[in-house]
């Protein structure tokens, strides 16, 4: 695995959590943010040819 996609399958994970955590907190704001970036994060994973398990949740 080079480190194009060790790094960016490692900041998908770290934004899974966080996005987790502010929904068990109920910050709705944060929720938006985490979620958007999240989304980026797997558009720019598929586009560079690095699969990705995209959560429905």
């Amino acid at each position: 695995m080079d480190a194009f996609t060790a790094g960016i399958l490692q900041r998908i994970k770290n934004t899974e959590a966080d996005l987790d955590r502010a929904r068990a907190t109920g910050d709705e704001f944060l929720v938006e943010v985490e979620q958007g970036e999240l989304e980026d994060l797997q558009r720019l994973a598929v586009e560079h040819g690095v699969k990705v398990e995209v959560s429905t949740v």
